[in-house]
């Protein structure tokens, strides 16, 4: 199965977008609660609510972080033991490049969860992250 791939511009630089992705109450804010820190090897978990074969609890563990350029997160919850890649390329000192890639769907029990993600990292990549990202330069 193919990987979840999202490339967004932001007219933010890219500590910015980077303050967004690897923080604890920033990825709260705009993508699930959980006790993230950005240390090599940190198991947390992100929380939200249940749906059919899935608690609602995403394991996962920091796998690859090198500020404020990538990040690599294992993502273990219901039937996916996946990986997500979030890669931030400065465009200029105002505008970044975030690629996301979402990696490791396999047979037919991640067909589903993998078009749902798709959905998700569509909307929270193209409204809520930058949306985050606004409020937080602002207030």
């Amino acid at each position: 199965m193919r990987a979840i791939r999202l490339t967004r511009i932001y007219d933010h630089p890219r500590e910015d977008v980077w303050a967004a992705i690897a923080d604890s109450q920033a990825l709260a804010a705009w993508l699930m609660p959980n006790d993230f820190q950005p240390v090599l090897g940190h198991g947390f978990t992100f929380r939200t609510k249940p749906a059919p074969g899935f608690d609602g609890i995403v394991h996962a563990k920091v796998l690859e972080i090198v500020p404020p350029e990538r990040l690599v997160l294992s993502w273990k919850g219901g039937p996916l033991d996946t990986t997500v890649t979030f890669d931030l390329t400065a465009l200029s000192a105002t505008r970044t490049r975030l690629t996301l890639v979402h990696d490791g769907f396999r047979g037919l029990s991640n067909l589903m969860p993998r078009f749902f993600l798709g959905l998700g990292w569509r909307d929270l990549t193209g409204r809520k992250l930058p949306d985050y990202i606004a409020r937080a330069k602002s207030g």
